[in-house]
């Protein structure tokens, strides 16, 4: 009961602030906004955190409260299909994210400045080149997926409460690891390496700006600069979140007896990231008061 609570609660909670996230940017751009590219990666990755919630949140639910057999065999496949879509594009738009802004706010002189006017002409081929690709890539390892109907011996099943799998060869887990793992590692080092980059980025312009105001004068933070501090706090807790999360998953995979409180344990931990990162995203004097003015006038309306 306990558990069910804390996954109904954590469920509704990302759900209810993804939505409202992006509700807030498709009425803003309808009405009276220019779409931004950074815009452009915040709504595909608050879509991927809600397929990510929906698929992974609800059934973990269902599953704490004691419904059993819930899923048929291609229903088990379609929500871990729709799950892993999810978690691979959140990796990559957020690996995406950090990058992009790392280049928007880097100096003229920097190494980046010959990207800084072609980059935003390419995000949103990127993001969608990537959906694609996942896509594509992630039909084939839900074939291995197995529902609780399934007539396999037991003693070839790994039971996860409402989906389970069959071991895999060499060859399979081979691929496995280098179609998914291999990338988000990859993703998780370019995405350390950018937020330090940003960290220092911001530290150097603090620095010339005490220089240029005097002590008394207390200047106001840019809109780019709180845009990137929240970039970076959003980083670093997916960071957090996902170094936490793989190593749980890497114990469960390599101990053939499953405890139950690690596999809920490590749901719990996956669903953190994309339940506070729309609250991350927002910031005080701004978004969630806009947000309150717009839902203000529709019904209104």
């Amino acid at each position: 009961m306990v558990m069910g609570l804390m996954f109904l609660s954590e469920t509704a909670v990302g759900i209810l602030g993804n939505f409202s996230l992006l509700y807030y940017h498709l009425i803003l751009f309808c009405n009276v906004y220019t779409l931004r590219s950074r815009d452009l990666i915040l709504r595909h990755l608050i879509i991927a955190n809600s397929l990510v919630l929906l698929s992974r949140g609800i059934p973990q639910t269902m599953k704490a409260f004691g419904v059993k057999y819930f899923l048929s065999d291609f229903g088990c496949k379609l929500i871990l299909y729709i799950y892993r879509v999810g978690r691979s594009m959140s990796i990559f738009i957020t690996c995406l994210l950090s990058i992009f802004q790392n280049i928007t706010i880097s100096p003229m002189n920097s190494c980046w400045k010959d990207l800084k006017g072609r980059a935003p002409r390419y995000i949103g081929f990127s993001i969608s080149l990537c959906w694609v690709l996942y896509m594509v890539v992630n039909f084939i390892f839900p074939l291995y997926m197995l529902s609780k109907w399934n007539s396999v011996n037991k003693t070839d099943k790994r039971d996860y409460g409402y989906y389970s799998y069959t071991d895999h060869d060499i060859i399979t887990d081979s691929l496995y690891a280098a179609l998914f793992v291999f990338p988000e590692v990859v993703f998780s080092m370019l995405m350390i390496w950018s937020s330090g980059s940003m960290v220092l980025l911001l530290y150097r312009h603090k620095q010339r700006v005490q220089h240029i105001h005097s002590i008394k004068v207390s200047p106001r933070t840019s809109p780019e600069s709180r845009a990137t501090q929240r970039i970076v706090v959003l980083v670093g807790t997916f960071v957090t979140f996902h170094t936490l999360s793989s190593l749980i998953h890497l114990y469960i995979a390599i101990f053939s007896n499953l405890i139950w409180w690690v596999v809920d344990t490590n749901a719990l931990i996956s669903l953190c990231f994309p339940t506070v990162s729309p609250f991350l995203l927002m910031s005080h004097k701004s978004t969630v008061s806009k947000l309150s003015r717009l839902c203000f006038v529709c019904i209104k309306n």
